[in-house]
């Protein structure tokens, strides 16, 4: 099992015939290829709950997941990490890493929606298992057009650099008569 490590790109909160869904990306580049991006479709309820641990918000009441982070705590335990660890068609299966009081490690599943409010609200580190982006993950486009453009400027300078004065129909010394 091979993990990589996970930040929240963004978080779409749909309604009516627009699903909502939360990207994932990968943190770093592998290979020098650009990272990846993984979508994963999730309930209107569950966005809001990822959104609204993103976005800290004071005095309100707590939610479920503000409620299961209590429960960990009172219990001794704590959150390690969160890991979307397969998926089946477009269902995504995850995974909670809790440390008991004992210091033993426990591996709770749950869905990626929940796992990731509690991640958002523990602000523990998300990853998800290569098998999962081999399947579902699409590539970085920001980070390939920035390639694209990195690559064009270099040919853009090589051209520049391999200029003569012949290019330009100009004999040295001479004016170009308009």
């Amino acid at each position: 099992m091979s993990l990589r490590k996970m930040d929240i790109e963004s978080v779409v909160v749909g309604g009516g015939p627009v699903a909502s869904l939360v990207v994932l990306k990968t943190q770093d580049e592998r290979d020098g290829q650009p990272g990846l991006q993984l979508p994963i479709r999730i309930g209107l309820v569950e966005a809001t709950a990822i959104t609204m641990g993103v976005n800290e918000r004071s005095g309100s009441r707590p939610m479920t997941h503000d409620l299961l982070v209590s429960v960990i705590s009172a219990l001794g335990g704590t959150c390690a990490s969160v890991r979307v660890m397969s998926v089946q068609g477009t269902t995504f299966f995850a995974q909670v890493e809790l440390i008991t009081a004992e210091g033993e490690h426990v591996y709770v599943d749950a869905r990626p929606s929940d796992a990731i409010a509690l991640a958002v609200r523990e602000g523990v580190s998300i990853y998800a298992d290569e098998s999962v982006l081999s399947t579902a993950a699409l590539p970085d486009f920001k980070g390939v057009e920035a390639d694209e453009k990195k690559h064009e400027l270099e040919e853009f300078h090589a051209f520049v650099e391999n200029l003569s004065p012949e290019d330009f129909n100009v004999a040295p010394g001479e004016k170009d008569s308009e």
